[in-house]
């Protein structure tokens, strides 16, 4: 019942893959969802983090993109933004008030030690190990490691192995 379930949801999603003439779907004899390509830039416009702390959460989260080589976009009394991460307090007019609740990101590094310098930086500014880097079983190539920030996001940085990537970045001006 649940292999033919699930090869009906496959084939389901490649019908819908055909009309709209994107990167198929495959059905791995483990059940993994692979593809051949990944995009960026297409999906998420931007994230926002409601934190207890924001200069226990800038410390943390600028500890790693500085790593991986992602400059801070800008601060505000209330805020910071790192490319399409906007994180705030709850006191801040887009929070409401409201406090996030525990969030799963991931972030791209562009090799293994990118991965471990990250990882390391993180737990330095108050991360807390959720999963030293080393293979992960999503996808030959797929090394990761995983913290928890301040505010007990699940924060995963991630390097995808050798590839080819069309462009370094999405570069959008107005």
């Amino acid at each position: 019942m649940r292999d033919s379930l699930l090869t009906g949801v496959w084939q389901e999603l490649d019908g819908l893959r055909r009309e709209r003439n994107s990167t198929p779907f495959t059905n791995s004899e483990e059940g993994d969802m692979e593809t051949q390509e990944l995009h960026r830039g297409r999906l998420i416009d931007h994230l926002q983090l409601v934190v207890r702390d924001l200069d226990a959460a800038q410390k943390f989260y600028t500890a790693i993109f500085e790593v991986l080589g992602v400059p801070l976009g800008g601060v505000g009394e209330d805020y910071f933004w790192v490319d399409e991460l906007f994180i705030s307090t709850a006191d801040s007019a887009a929070a409401q008030g409201v406090l996030t609740g525990r969030h799963h990101l991931a972030f791209q590094a562009q090799s293994r030690v990118m991965v471990d310098q990250a990882y390391q930086a993180a737990l330095a500014q108050g991360g807390r190990d959720n999963g030293a880097p080393g293979e992960r079983a999503y996808h030959p190539g797929y090394y990761a490691a995983f913290v928890l920030d301040p505010d007990g996001n699940n924060i995963e940085v991630v390097f995808h192995g050798d590839a080819t990537r069309s462009a370094p970045s999405v570069k959008i001006s107005f």
